[in-house]
């Protein structure tokens, strides 16, 4: 069954206009994961590397693309997390860095912290070498357009919130299992606003005895279940990793009326992708197989 990668481009509403992108973005993503997997690389080098891809990917929420705050900015959040020694490292609200996952793996290899936020991470950014961009490349036009069109007192919060968090998770041929997660946030948030990205048990979870989780969806209501967590919890109690997602996704559904999406594996490599929304980009590798769909029930496969 090893070794394997499952990546998300978000949960939430994705016009059709943008569907193929989507689902493009997502099959590029893990088959750069999966090559490192096949290469003997670490499943903590997979899931970033497929993870910078799409914060490289304008279509996606996350680096390039991400949505922006009230004051029309970028503000960034992300989270890995290694199954083997249960370190994890995160960023939040940081702004003049193209690739906020890159980050969050420095915080978890090079400090004793598990999470630095804006002004102390950018300083901590530069102190490793990363450099900074500027505001405006990691600006696209659609961004400030859908920014634009939420400011109307008549926005549609429905169709502005395309929540495109970005996430992977992966099991390695040694059975070390990872996870990443990586955002641009709410649209028009609150200068400021943290979600659940960063977030140790709700944004992502990795533990070699369990399996991994990256989720993705409105980040207060996904913090308040700890959905990643809870979803580990199932899996401890014996479920699959599908019906164990399944059981997480419905409780945040019936409780807080909460929609989402996770992509999740096991130890053994089986894996799950699901999703409560009516949309979620998503693709899987293994035994050299691409699996990969965007609807309720869509499972398309090709060679790797």
């Amino acid at each position: 069954m090893l070794p394997v990668v499952v990546v998300h481009g978000g949960a939430g509403y994705i016009p059709k206009e943008r569907s193929e992108l989507s689902i493009s973005g997502v099959c590029s993503a893990v088959q750069a994961g999966y090559t490192i997997l096949q290469g003997e690389g670490s499943s903590m080098d997979a899931v970033v590397e497929a993870v910078i891809q799409m914060e490289n990917n304008p279509a996606f929420n996350a680096g390039c693309g991400s949505v922006l705050n009230i004051k029309g900015e970028v503000e960034m959040d992300a989270l890995v997390m290694d199954g083997k020694t249960l370190g994890s490292g995160a960023v939040s609200a940081v702004r003049n860095i193209a690739n906020p996952i890159q980050l969050a793996r420095l915080v978890m290899d090079k400090t004793s912290h598990a999470c630095l936020t804006a002004e102390g991470a950018s300083q901590f950014a530069r102190s490793m070498g990363i450099p900074e961009v500027p505001l405006e490349s990691l600006i696209t036009e659609y961004s400030r357009m859908r920014w634009k069109k939420n400011l109307a007192p008549d926005a549609n919060p429905v169709e502005c919130q395309m929540l495109g968090t970005v996430g992977a998770v992966a099991v390695d041929k040694e059975g070390n299992i990872a996870c990443a997660t990586s955002t641009g946030g709410m649209l028009n948030k609150m200068e400021g606003r943290v979600g659940d990205t960063p977030i140790i048990g709700s944004g992502g979870y990795a533990d070699n005895l369990l399996g991994a989780v990256s989720t993705t969806g409105h980040g207060e209501t996904i913090m308040k279940i700890t959905l990643a967590r809870l979803i580990l919890f199932h899996m401890e109690q014996g479920q699959s990793a599908e019906a164990a997602s399944d059981l997480g996704l419905a409780y945040m559904k019936s409780r807080l009326e909460g929609l989402g999406g996770v992509v999740t594996v096991d130890p053994q490599g089986h894996w799950a992708a699901r999703f409560s929304s009516n949309y979620m980009a998503w693709a899987a590798a293994q035994e050299d197989t691409l699996h990969y769909g965007l609807y309720t029930g869509e499972h398309f496969t090709q060679k790797a």
